[in-house]
């Protein structure tokens, strides 16, 4: 659950080399420094080093001079910066700062993704350089171009605030989604993406395993709601590429003319598997009017006049896809439920203190259950 950007245009001022930009968490700990040298001592690693960062550029041919760099977006997880130089303006994005859990934040399997379906006419940004060596910046990265467009989370732009833009955006969002898993996931490079069969059962027994690493409290929904899941599993109708944080907030949305999605963007959890994942995923996390609060509202502006409602979201995808949709409410469940599981993994850490002036991770005291209880109405068992 990253977010590569939020609000309306995509933009973002520079910061001048040798100035620091300090962390959300903790003051006195620069994210952006201009050397290794000008980092407090006892502060944390910096996330940017401006003189790294230039040396890495010049090594690959991106652009020329002294390098500026702020910070974009709000995720909770991966962090990305736009950086900028003469003849260069582009986006690098890396993992939180160490450690980091066993094959989370792997940005050179992320890139890899992106590059494997740019060829297969995935709208991705086009990756520059991937750095796999951690001694660089503390952990791998990779820089890819930066592009102008909209990504909507609770802000809309003035354009797409009429009723019809706003259910051309939601529409134009099913049909991108129909058409990444319409793409044939048997020869390379995209088969090299992941292992299909058995993608469910592995899920839930996975995020099953991972509850129990990730908890330090009993919440006696998020078991039973695995029971259920393991117990009755779908069968998968095809095998496709499966994004695993599709959602409003991960997509670019076109800045001029007809809404449409420019980029999908946040590839950390794609792999190979059931599509209808993906479809279970994209409408636990949709806002409808009227309907709870979540920790899975992370597009609330959908609440808005226009939108369509998830069933008509889930509607516009079977018959595009073809797809039978009649389990639908596993999928939502196991959306729930994993998305559940993902937060717990937040609030751990946040009670270990290793997220200070984190605002969101204390919601999830309660928020964890809820995404249990959610999955469970899913499932028909509220």
């Amino acid at each position: 659950m990253d977010e590569q950007s939020a609000g309306t245009q995509v933009d973002a001022g520079g910061t001048q080399p040798g100035t620091a930009q300090h962390s959300d968490e903790d003051p006195f700990a620069p994210e952006v420094v201009a050397t290794a040298a000008d980092v407090p001592p006892e502060a944390l690693s910096p996330l940017l080093i401006l003189d790294v960062v230039e040396r890495f550029l010049d090594a690959h041919g991106i652009g020329t001079g002294p390098v500026t760099a702020a910070r974009i977006g709000d995720g909770h997880s991966n962090v990305t910066f736009r950086v900028t130089r003469d003849g260069a303006d582009v986006v690098l994005r890396r993992g939180p700062r160490p450690p980091l859990p066993r094959s989370a934040h792997d940005m050179v399997r992320e890139a890899r993704i992106q590059q494997a379906l740019a060829g297969n006419g995935v709208p991705v940004p086009r990756i520059l350089a991937v750095c796999d060596d951690p001694d660089l910046l503390g952990v791998p990265f990779y820089v890819m171009d930066h592009l102008d467009g909209d990504v909507i989370t609770d802000v809309e732009p003035q354009r797409i605030q009429t009723p019809q833009a706003r259910r051309a955006v939601a529409m134009n969002m099913v049909d991108t989604l129909v058409s990444l898993h319409r793409i044939d996931v048997s020869a390379p490079p995209v088969a090299d993406i992941g292992r299909p069969s058995g993608y469910l059962d592995r899920q839930v027994a996975t995020f099953r395993r991972l509850w129990d690493v990730n908890t330090q409290r009993s919440v006696p929904d998020v078991v039973r709601v695995a029971d259920l899941l393991a117990a009755d599993v779908p069968r998968t109708q095809r095998h496709a590429v499966v994004h695993g944080d599709y959602r409003l907030g991960n997509l670019m949305i076109t800045g001029s003319g007809d809404p449409e999605v420019k980029a999908i963007l946040d590839w950390e959890m794609a792999t190979l598997g059931d599509p209808l994942a993906d479809v279970g995923y994209l409408l636990a996390n949709y806002s409808e009017a009227g309907s709870p609060d979540s920790a899975l509202d992370l597009s609330p502006v959908t609440r808005r006049d226009g939108y369509p409602s998830a069933a008509e979201l889930a509607q516009r995808y079977a018959e595009a896809s073809g797809l039978d949709l009649s389990d639908l409410g596993w999928y939502r469940a196991l959306a729930n439920w994993k998305s559940a599981v993902f937060c717990e993994a937040m609030y751990t850490r946040y009670l270990a203190g290793e997220r200070p002036g984190d605002d969101f991770a204390p919601q999830l005291e309660v928020g964890v259950p809820e995404l249990a209880k959610r999955a469970l109405e899913a499932l028909g068992h509220g």
